[in-house]
């Protein structure tokens, strides 16, 4: 099945989750991109499309959002598709205020699988989040083999 993930990444953390997810599936680093770096034509015979961003302020990436907005109507239509964010943790800790806002409005993978199911994507694994320690990282401690797994839950 040929597969794409494409992800956007700041302090790359998600850029590393990407190619955990990359790696798993066994793709080659070709198969794994900067949604900035994508082709025209690419996604024509991509049958599995997954797109990982980092949530910022409650939602994805100012090039993740583009990339979304971009895609024409029905442009996925018989693709499968699956996202992913890389997210803080919220434990008890974290600020209520913060935790009420992370309760309203969510993270970046929901509203990503929601966008690429508008184009016409199937979406075929629950939308996951990766936790990302502190505001630059790093990954919390076993992250990239729970992304390993996730993706691994396709075959």
């Amino acid at each position: 099945m040929k597969t794409l993930v494409l992800f956007e990444s700041f302090f790359g953390n998600t850029e590393k989750v990407a190619r955990a997810i990359g790696s798993a599936l066994g793709l080659t680093d070709a198969d794994v991109m900067r949604v900035t770096e994508l082709k025209p034509g690419q996604l024509e015979e991509t049958e599995l499309l997954i797109v990982g961003s980092p949530t910022r302020a409650f939602q994805a990436s100012p090039d993740t959002k583009v990339f979304l907005s971009k895609l024409a109507s029905n442009s996925l239509k018989g693709k499968k598709i699956a996202a992913f964010d890389t997210r803080a943790e919220m434990t008890e800790k974290t600020p209520g205020f913060l935790r009420f806002m992370a309760g309203l409005f969510g993270y970046a993978a929901e509203p990503i699988a929601r966008k690429l199911v508008s184009k016409g994507g199937t979406q075929i694994l629950a939308p996951a989040g990766f936790i990302v320690l502190n505001s630059e990282g790093p990954l919390k401690e076993g992250e990239l083999e729970r992304a390993a797994a996730w993706v691994r839950e396709i075959k």
